[in-house]
């Protein structure tokens, strides 16, 4: 009896471990949050030409949806639903820091004649990733990112939406230059600042590697 106890207590110990590894405090050196206290750690497997191999482990988020022909009226939109989930409307009428990066994920077979469903996530801090308070906004739900490696390139300045699909272009061409494999029927787009932040920023475009990733040939 005792050492099952024991080893109960053991795994909910390297579980609790596991979960705030994912999210972690934002002076790490693979960090470009510069506003918030955590981050979305990730490990570097190699850097190409145009583009880097970040490997994340799997973490939770809390996500809305909103439609529009423009990605900066869906996402001013989609987050004051969020913003209003991390201030108190939810179950535990909790008040949930804010975190970097925020995902805005982007449909890549939309036709530019018709409105697109842009998906906004809010990644939930170490805090929250095991448990966290549910929506009370039934347009508001509770998500998760898998294990997994991605493609990025970074970029400054705003993410507008004629800005990001040049970076994410400029990103598929590096891709489709050493032949590498990723999810093509949707990209992210990453942001890590907010608006009052005017010099510095950081932003990124990011497609989920699929197979092995690409990367250069050590010498």
């Amino acid at each position: 009896m005792f050492l099952r106890i024991c080893m109960t207590g053991l795994i909910l110990l390297l579980f609790a471990v596991t979960v705030d590894g994912r999210v972690g405090d934002s002076t790490s050196e693979s960090s470009y949050c510069t506003e918030t206290k955590e981050c979305f750690l990730f490990d570097l497997v190699c850097a190409g030409d145009g583009y880097e191999v970040r490997h994340y482990e799997a973490a939770k988020w809390v996500t809305t949806e909103a439609e529009s022909y423009f990605m900066e009226i869906a996402t001013s939109r989609a987050f004051r639903k969020l913003y209003k989930y991390i201030t108190g409307e939810n179950e535990a009428g909790a008040t949930i820091d804010m975190t970097a990066p925020v995902l805005i994920k982007v449909n890549n077979s939309t036709s530019m004649w018709q409105p697109s469903v842009y998906g906004l996530s809010f990644l939930l801090p170490s805090k929250y990733q095991a448990n966290p308070p549910k929506p009370t906004d039934a347009s508001v739900y509770l998500t998760d990112t898998p294990d997994m490696k991605v493609y990025v390139k970074s970029y400054g300045g705003w993410m507008i939406s004629l800005v990001a699909k040049s970076q994410v272009e400029t990103l598929k061409t590096s891709l489709d230059n050493v032949k590498a494999t990723y999810e093509t029927e949707y990209h992210y787009n990453v942001g890590y600042n907010s608006p009052m932040k005017i010099m510095n920023r950081h932003n990124e475009a990011w497609f989920i590697v699929k197979g092995e990733p690409v990367c250069p040939r050590s010498e």
